[in-house]
Parts: C-alpha cells; sequence; structure tokens
C-alpha cells in the first residue's frame, strides 16, 4: 500500500508540472498566433481540427468548445480521413492539425492532400521543427519539457497545453466576433444558463393561477384568496388595472398589529404602486427585480396594463435558474 503522503504529493507534483507548462506557453503566444486568429477569424467555411491518438480526442473538445461559442467547427480523425473523410472538407475550410511530435505517419499523409486542396493549415505542435511545423502556413508552438508521467511517456502536460492552446483561440474569436452571454445561451438553450436568458416570464407563469381582489373587500377574502391560490400573494385591482398587492407578510404583519380584523378592507393594509414586470420580459430580469427588492413575486401584466399572474420565485427556481 502506498502511504497516503506519497499520493498527495505525485498528485501537487503533476497539478504543479501541468501548471508551470501552460504558464511557458504565454512566451509562444506571437505573430503567429495573430496569423491564426485572422485566417479563423476571416474563414467562410468551417474550422476542421484533426488529429490522431490523444490529440485526436483534445481536437474533440476544441470542437466542443468553438461551436458553442460562435464558431462552426468538426472534428476530422486523422485516421479515418486518409479513408474517404477527407470529402468533408470544403475549399474555404480552415484546417487546424494538432500533433505533438508533429511526424505522426498519419499526419505526414494527410498535409500534403490539404496543401493539395488549397485549405490553409494551422499546425499545433510541440515540435515547430517537425513535418508539420515545416509544412503549415502557421505554427502554433506548444512545447513543453517533459510530461507528468514519471515515465515521460503518457501525454499529460502536452495534451494539456494543447488544450489551452485551443481555448485561446476560442476566446480571441468570441471577443472579435463580440460574442455575447445572450448568444452563447442560444447554443445552450437546455442549460440554466440558456433558460435564463432565453425564457420569458410569459413562458414560465401558470395563467390559471392569478389571484385577485377589490379594494374594498375584506380582509378574510383577501386572505382565503392568498390561501387558495398558494403563491403567498394577491393582486389589488380596481377597473381592470392592478392598484396595490397584498402579501402573506402584510397578513402576518396586520395580525401583531391588530386584536381583529373586523371591518378591515384590502385597501387598508395593501401595499400600492407594486413590482409589475411585462409578459414579455426575461425570466433573468424578472429574477435580478426580485434580489434587487428582496422580494418572492412580481406582478405580471401585458402590454395594455392587463393583469395576466403572479411569477414567483419559487417558478424560478424550479427550473434550475439561480
Amino acid at each position: 500500500m502506498i502511504p497516503k503522503e506519497n499520493i498527495l504529493a505525485s498528485a501537487k507534483k503533476t497539478i504543479l508540472s501541468e501548471s508551470e507548462s501552460i504558464a511557458k506557453l504565454a512566451d509562444y503566444v506571437n505573430d503567429s498566433f495573430l496569423q491564426a486568429i485572422e485566417l479563423l477569424f476571416h474563414c467562410k467555411g468551417r474550422i476542421i481540427i484533426t488529429g490522431i491518438g490523444k490529440s485526436a480526442i483534445i481536437s474533440q473538445k476544441i470542437v466542443a468548445t468553438l461551436n458553442s461559442t460562435g464558431s462552426p467547427a468538426l472534428f476530422l480523425h486523422a485516421s479515418e480521413a486518409i479513408h474517404g473523410d477527407l470529402g468533408m472538407i470544403q475549399a474555404d475550410d480552415v484546417v487546424i492539425c494538432i500533433s505533438k511530435s508533429g511526424t505522426s505517419p498519419e499526419i505526414k499523409i494527410i498535409v500534403p492532400l490539404l496543401k493539395r486542396f488549397g485549405n490553409k493549415l494551422i499546425a499545433i505542435t510541440g515540435n515547430i521543427d517537425s513535418f508539420l511545423g515545416k509544412e503549415a502556413d502557421v505554427t502554433l508552438n506548444t512545447y513543453v519539457a517533459r510530461e507528468s508521467c514519471p515515465n515521460n511517456l503518457a501525454p499529460t502536460n502536452s495534451t494539456t497545453a494543447q488544450l489551452v492552446m485551443g481555448d485561446a483561440l476560442a476566446v480571441c474569436l468570441m471577443e472579435m466576433k463580440n460574442f455575447t452571454a445572450e448568444d452563447f445561451a442560444v447554443f445552450h438553450p437546455g442549460g440554466a444558463l440558456g433558460k435564463k436568458l432565453l425564457l420569458s416570464v410569459d413562458d414560465l407563469i401558470d395563467k390559471t393561477r392569478k389571484p385577485s381582489v377589490s379594494p374594498n373587500d375584506s380582509i378574510k377574502k383577501a386572505i382565503i384568496t392568498i390561501s387558495e391560490q398558494r403563491l403567498g400573494v394577491t393582486a389589488v385591482e380596481e377597473n381592470q388595472k392592478v392598484i396595490g398587492i397584498i402579501t402573506d407578510g402584510d397578513i402576518r404583519r396586520m395580525l401583531n398589529n391588530s386584536d381583529t380584523i373586523a371591518g378591515l378592507l384590502v385597501k387598508d393594509i395593501m401595499s400600492k404602486n407594486p413590482k409589475i414586470i411585462l409578459k414579455t420580459e426575461r425570466v433573468l430580469d424578472a429574477l435580478n427585480t426580485m434580489e434587487h427588492f428582496a422580494i418572492t413575486q412580481l406582478i405580471v401584466v401585458d402590454e395594455a396594463n392587463t393583469y395576466i399572474g403572479v411569477i414567483h420565485l419559487h417558478d424560478i427556481l424550479k427550473e434550475g435558474i439561480v
């Protein structure tokens, strides 16, 4: 059994080794990186990323990052490319080839074919003097002194460096394209961010639950309405317009201050000028308003200022939006 302290020491050594390799990448970000960004930014087709072995796995992750941040990308496995999949590459595509050594047999076959097609080729390699490094139109250096693997064999530092270089490309493209959080949400409609930025208040409220009383109704009726609708609130309407609101908190405060509710009317305890939100507003706007005013409900109205329901903090939380 390996002592616990040895296990922890090995883990820390690996993390520090990889972090040092990543930090050194900053020294390799130069004019070549600018040239690569220019090619990708002005690309009229897709960004095709190819690699072999562990570099292929890193390629797939970078493709996923690019696609989710507004830069259309496809993964092409280097070994499959030379058995028919080269047909997926179109004339306007820019190709990124990832390889630590830059000398893999598959790389040596695919690179001349890409050049024959006329596609621009960006290399991400740990050996800029390799076949790939010399044949590419632009070469990005991801050299690492050694792997974290005790035998200096298993790709660890090198694949992390490739991944980080890919992230650097993706982030720069995002900034150049002014890719916003709203744009990001369009590509992630099922996630919490997508719901937060894309869902409208109208999408979330239950229109069958529309508690309402008039200003001259009794407090008892208000209590019953709040209890039946289970929203902790009721709107106060007059001439089909919302003029106030009563929350369960208002009821509690009233009971603390009064020995009886006999004779009390809704207008005696309602809060005037309640916080209102348009049904077309985003759920995120409703959440921000609730947080700002430390409340849990908002009255929802349409464009004609007609009361259509209540959005509750619990409705938002149930959707996983926080």
